[in-house]
């Protein structure tokens, strides 16, 4: 006759067996993306030159370029969907997206999504009139100072500038760039591509960029726990790398030949 030690352990392997048949099975990002036959990539659409609305009312620039790459390396078509700093987390992990574009790495982020290997230079500047001296965080006191909302500019700008400045904070990089441009703030924090082409529209300045915040090269996000996807795009962006298109990414829309020790 069976013990009822016997008898419970048995009956907790059927428990146990019946629940993993259950369980649904691990999602696979990669394998729904090729399944669908479709990419989502978050971007933002006042990020020039690497993403911003043309005439023609399409996006253009470097990540959409890039994302219509890595969109052909996959066999997939790329879709884009436009983000701010304050959604573009949440539409990732609610899988709004797949992917998120122009992502700086820091250990906070890290904590929640993954990233890919650089595929794109970038850093975190302020800027501002040739008139006003500023030539560290310390001048920053007592001085306005515009920066997109919840941006690795944000987080950097909060923790180098002192308690006397006046952050003022925008929901978007028009908001930012419109605010400077308007006379409301002194100074932006934004990334130094996007600081020289929009300043360039008012030459009268004399804009310049002061001093450079955190060197904080672009990624590419995505969800934590996607092996299959993250190696994927790891392997995409060497290859944009070793075949010249992300050198020729950067010379058309960055102006400048790219270093690899920016990646």
């Amino acid at each position: 006759m069976p013990s009822p030690f016997r008898a419970i352990t048995a009956t907790a392997l059927i428990a146990w067996s019946i629940l993993a048949f259950m369980r649904p099975a691990q999602a696979d990002a990669l394998a729904d993306i090729k399944r669908n036959g479709v990419i989502t990539m978050g971007v933002f659409e006042d990020f020039p030159p690497f993403s911003s609305v043309g005439t023609d009312m399409s996006l253009r620039g470097y990540d959409v370029d890039f994302a219509n790459a890595v969109a052909k390396s996959l066999g997939v078509k790329a879709r884009l969907v436009p983000v701010t700093g304050q959604n573009r987390i949440p539409a990732l992990q609610s899988r709004k997206v797949d992917i998120l574009l122009s992502v700086g790495h820091s250990a906070e982020r890290e904590k929640v999504i993954d990233f890919t290997a650089a595929y794109a230079p970038y850093y975190i500047a302020v800027l501002g009139p040739r008139s006003l001296k500023v030539g560290g965080a310390a001048d920053l006191a007592g001085k306005t100072v515009a920066v997109n909302r919840g941006t690795l500019e944000d987080s950097s700008l909060t923790e180098a500038a002192p308690p006397t400045t006046d952050i003022r904070r925008f929901d978007n990089y028009n908001g930012v760039i419109s605010a400077f441009l308007a006379g409301q703030v002194q100074l932006i924090t934004v990334g130094n591509d996007v600081g020289s082409a929009v300043l360039a529209r008012r030459p009268a300045l004399e804009p310049e960029q002061k001093f450079q915040l955190l060197s904080s090269p672009d990624h590419v996000a995505l969800n934590k726990n996607e092996p299959a996807l993250r190696q994927a795009l790891d392997d995409i962006i060497g290859g944009l790398k070793a075949d010249g298109t992300l050198n020729r990414l950067s010379m058309q829309w960055l102006l400048k030949p790219l270093d690899p020790k920016d990646l």
